[in-house]
């Protein structure tokens, strides 16, 4: 596992630290007092809509104060967490966000600092991808997959729902975890024309959600040729890990609940013990077996460094493979 990169701006920080804290200090023990912004960064709809909707339904009948989710998309989520970088650390501006906050953190410049602006609060959930390839592909699993790209360099070809995705960069971190191995990147505008010219035999892979393979993986369209998690997933096609195929690699999305960094201890570990509770009940936990993802509640200081660690990752792989986005 890579080390957490230091945080920007934390001397800054420390020496502000006495000029807020006596006023935070005041508010934090009847906290939450008024209504608290539950930011998402995406269209409504979606799956960061899907999982901030009952965990701010959770958040109000628990606590007692209206959570109000805002739906603010834009320059690829950047403009909503922006927002809440932006807000006073005092608990009453959240952000629910997934993995693409840590992609857009490696491959481009953001008008806020990931780490040093924010602290992971609640880790709703992981989830492997699948690696597809087309009909006419002449490997059946991953390990079969490896040995044909290393034969066959520049001229195997995968797709992505765009420059700096999380499909992108997992394939980069494929092939540059299996040795080196040379991929052609064709970028799409979203999954749904990827997925299109997979079937038809246009590209050769695909490293995809769940939800977006469900219907292939039905109609037997495609090949699947394993997952990208350490460990098979308790439900979803029986097909091989990356470990059991002799490869040191793993790539997984997340959602997760994230609070201006200087939110107060307090605030952060009772947001954290009630975002645990909403896991463990039916309606989120059954939504995000449904994504093909499993509820992961742990502490809050856990899933902080779980944050550090998968921002300093893709950075690494966006390095390497000379991804950046303007």
């Amino acid at each position: 596992m890579i080390a957490a990169i230091p945080r920007r701006g934390l001397l800054a920080s420390a020496l502000a630290a006495p000029l807020v804290l006596p006023g935070l200090a005041r508010a934090q023990g009847n906290w939450p007092s008024r209504t608290v912004r539950v930011v998402v960064p995406f269209t409504p709809g979606g799956s960061n809509d899907a999982v901030a909707r009952p965990l701010a339904e959770h958040f109000q009948r628990r606590l007692g104060q209206p959570f109000v989710v805002e739906n603010r998309p834009g320059a690829g989520s950047t403009l909503g967490s922006n927002e809440v970088a932006r807000a006073a650390p005092d608990g009453y501006t959240l952000l629910v966000t997934s993995s693409t906050f840590a992609t857009s953190a490696a491959t481009q410049a953001t008008p806020y600092d990931a780490i040093g602006d924010f602290e992971g609060v609640a880790l709703a959930a992981t989830a492997p991808l699948l690696v597809l390839a087309t009909k006419s592909f002449p490997a059946n699993n991953l390990k079969e997959a490896v040995e044909y790209i290393r034969a066959n360099p520049g001229k195997v070809d995968y797709g992505s729902a765009g420059p700096g995705s999380i499909n992108q960069l997992s394939a980069e971190l494929f092939a540059q975890r299996a040795g080196g191995l040379q991929l052609v990147h064709i970028p799409y505008r979203g999954m749904g024309p990827a997925t299109t010219d997979l079937v038809a035999g246009t590209i050769q892979l695909l490293f995809t959600t769940v939800p977006s393979a469900a219907g292939l993986v039905k109609d037997a369209s495609v090949k699947i040729l394993g997952w990208t998690s350490e460990a098979r997933p308790a439900s979803g096609p029986q097909a091989p890990t990356p470990k059991e195929s002799g490869l040191d690699y793993s790539a997984e999305i997340w959602w997760g609940l994230l609070a201006r960094r200087g939110t107060p201890r307090e605030i952060v570990e009772k947001l954290n013990a009630v975002a645990n509770e909403a896991l463990g009940e039916g309606r989120l936990a059954q939504y995000l077996r449904g994504e093909g993802a499993e509820p992961s509640p742990r502490p809050a200081a856990d899933f902080d460094s779980f944050l550090k660690q998968d921002i300093a990752r893709w950075k690494q792989v966006a390095t390497a493979a000379n991804i950046r986005i303007d």
